[in-house]
């Protein structure tokens, strides 16, 4: 898939932060959806991630991923997602969360 160009001026736009998940859950009724509160340091929000088929919820907790905070909000199954977790996707349609290599304090950008 050949994805557009974009300036570094845009990719600045984008507030990426990494955050540590205090609470996870299974959406009820969604196939794959997980709930996350993220703890970013100065603020905690809600997030919204299709992530059940490879990860369980409370094996996300107690960890630190990055987030994207400044994409518009959107609702999905009724729940509101404040940010958006960061993954990778192989060839094989494995998808991995993306940590920080090293321990890092929340909220950094």
């Amino acid at each position: 898939m050949t994805m557009t160009e974009i300036t570094f001026e845009e990719f600045q736009k984008l507030d990426m932060r990494v955050g540590k998940v205090i609470e996870a859950n299974h959406i009820p009724g969604s196939r794959n959806l997980i709930r996350m509160i993220v703890d970013f340091g100065t603020e905690k929000r809600q997030a919204v991630a299709g992530l059940l088929q490879w990860y369980k919820p409370e094996d996300l907790v107690g960890k630190k991923y990055a987030f994207i905070l400044n994409l518009q909000r959107r609702k999905f199954m009724g729940v509101e997602s404040q940010c958006m977790i960061l993954a990778a996707e192989d060839d094989k349609g494995n998808v991995v969360a993306i940590q920080p290599e090293k321990d890092i304090a929340e909220g950094s950008r």
